[in-house]
């Protein structure tokens, strides 16, 4: 008798629960419909942006390779069927020229897209092939500072590269052993170390020395950097 009452009991509570609910739905009936929609709306809201983020990084990457297939074509006449892009200029300033407006549309376009950082570190690339050495290394400086490590790395070694163009070799000698201590998979430690030592050989040769050397102790087991690194060795000034 007991147990059956209990039982009862819980009827009658699920049943009283039930009904406070739905007394509950009824009076606010209107803030739960508005909050639903707020829900949904806020759903598509965010659908609509991933969509929105997935055309822009889409049209970005397009610019960008659009812009890379400049940048790499061939400078020259071409003969048929060589296996070459058909893409070709009569000069290689003529092919920078129009790389450079087609990156600077990219970074331009579409600011916060990688393919914004991409297209900055090949810009400076190519006001540096076109002798805007000022343009370059500002443009390169603003590359070194994107999330993207790889990107970033090859910005810094490029920089590096414009500083010791224009006589700014403590700059230069900075940024190449801050690569060196900072290796990438873009940016290894020997290769910043050999951009080190080849700065040093005309003005420091026993240091440019000194780097080849222990490049050559570190890396011991690979004959064809051995190699490269005794011929090195074998043509720094006495």
């Amino acid at each position: 008798m007991d147990r059956f009452t209990r039982r009862e009991l819980k009827h009658d509570e699920l049943q009283s629960v039930y009904q406070e609910f739905e007394q509950f739905t009824r009076t606010h009936y209107k803030e739960i419909l508005g909050m639903t929609g707020a829900v949904i709306v806020a759903a598509g809201l965010v659908v609509g942006l991933k969509v929105y983020l997935d055309r822009q990084a889409a049209a970005a990457n397009a610019a960008l390779g659009t812009a890379l297939k400049t940048y790499r074509a061939y400078v020259g006449n071409l003969s048929a069927n060589t296996g070459f892009d058909s893409q070709t200029f009569p000069t290689a300033d003529s092919k920078y020229k129009m790389a450079l407006t087609q990156f600077t549309a990219v970074t331009r376009d579409y600011p916060h897209q990688r393919a914004a950082d991409i297209a900055r570190y090949h810009l400076g690339l190519c006001q540096s092939a076109l002798g805007d050495h000022a343009a370059a290394a500002k443009t390169l400086e603003q590359a070194t500072h994107t999330s993207d490590h790889t990107v970033a790395s090859l910005a810094r070694m490029a920089l590096a590269g414009e500083y010791a163009a224009t006589g700014k070799t403590a700059d230069a000698e900075k940024l190449y052993q801050d690569l060196a201590d900072h290796p990438t998979l873009a940016v290894p430690k020997a290769t910043a170390l050999m951009a080190l030592a080849n700065l040093e050989r005309s003005t420091n040769p026993a240091k440019s020395r000194q780097i080849y050397e222990s490049l050559e102790k570190e890396f011991a087991s690979d004959t064809s950097l051995t190699a490269l690194f005794k011929e090195q060795i074998s043509d720094l000034p006495k």
